[in-house]
């Protein structure tokens, strides 16, 4: 990886604790497309959507519960409606919404280890 392929000051990584590491891989490929790189059966690493030479985008780590609170991850949609019912599909649970709100409409869902994330999309 080279300097260029991070930014200062930016996100640059970010990892979920799961409770059952397939499950979790499976939820996020079926719901998101997500591919990941494996590395043994406790982490897999989220891949980057532009292609294998750009760095991990995050990862999935194997523990034995999932905390509660912490900071909010919200994904990007440009079809929130589907991206909802993708979840749904996959496994997961819709909790809250879909809502509008300034700029927007979101949803938050839980996967199936209990992890709490949102996605939203433009007006």
């Amino acid at each position: 990886m080279t300097q260029a392929s991070h930014r200062h000051h930016a996100i640059d990584y970010l990892e979920l604790t799961v409770t059952d590491l397939d499950r979790a891989r499976r939820f996020y490929s079926d719901a998101f497309g997500w591919s990941f790189n494996d590395y043994g059966p406790q982490y897999t690493g989220i891949r980057n959507p532009r292609g294998a030479d750009a760095p991990e985008v995050g990862g999935l780590a194997l523990g034995e519960q999932v905390r509660p609170g912490g900071p909010f991850v919200l994904l990007y949609s440009t079809d929130l409606d589907r991206s909802a019912e993708a979840v749904a599909a996959a496994g997961g649970r819709v909790v809250e919404g879909p809502y509008t709100f300034p700029g927007g409409r979101r949803f938050h869902f839980t996967d199936p280890s209990g992890n709490e994330l949102g996605v939203w999309a433009e007006s």
